[in-house]
């Protein structure tokens, strides 16, 4: 088989829509109690108490509820930072966040983000990064939604000279024995389910 960019493609595709779809297939009721979970094991890790910048981002759909978490960076009096999708430079901007109910709108894709007018920061000064996807190996390795958005996040952050902690938390069904990946995908350090921990 052809591991060209047009098969590689085509299988990050197959691959997203088998995900989501075993993602999508658990009931409102396990995902709440996995994220309740998920989310206290994430705030016991050293690096989560450590940092004081934490960039996260709005949970949608079947996601990981991110709504704990955050809640618990604002409480902690960490600076909260989260992104904005900007769709003319298919970037992410990062702002700070201090009020969920006065500072969010809907944004792309209904997803709640930071307004325009929220204080700008840069990827860099987040020294700890909650990472999305739909896919995740044991290795760290990464299948997002197929935009890019973080993989180009990621490696401004790279490229500036800082490497924050990148942290993942999914459900134990988005654990894939390998993923599709080329030289821009960006890898995580760490996966949080609702029943295991991967170092990567």
């Amino acid at each position: 088989m052809s591991d060209g960019p047009d098969a590689i493609a085509a299988a990050k595709a197959a691959l997203r829509k088998q995900i989501l779809a075993r993602r999508d297939g658990l009931s409102a009721g396990a995902r709440a109690a996995f994220s309740a979970t998920i989310s206290a094991r994430v705030s016991a890790l050293d690096g989560f108490q450590r940092a004081r910048a934490l960039l996260a981002y709005m949970s949608f759909g079947s996601e990981f509820d991110t709504g704990e978490l955050i809640e618990q960076v604002l409480a902690q009096g960490k600076t909260l930072l989260l992104p904005r999708v900007e769709r003319g430079t298919h970037r992410l901007s990062v702002h700070v966040v201090r009020d969920l109910t006065r500072e969010l709108q809907a944004g792309a894709w209904g997803i709640r983000e930071p307004r325009p007018d929220c204080a700008r920061a840069q990827a860099g000064d987040a020294d700890w990064i909650l990472v999305p996807g739909l896919a995740f190996t044991a290795r760290g390795e990464r299948l997002g939604y197929g935009a890019g958005y973080y993989d180009r996040l990621i490696a401004q952050c790279v490229a500036s000279g800082k490497k924050p902690a990148l942290v993942a938390a999914a459900f134990s069904t988005q654990m894939v024995p390998s993923v599709p990946v080329t030289e821009t995908d960006q890898c995580v350090d760490l996966v949080i389910t609702e029943d295991a921990a991967y170092p990567c």
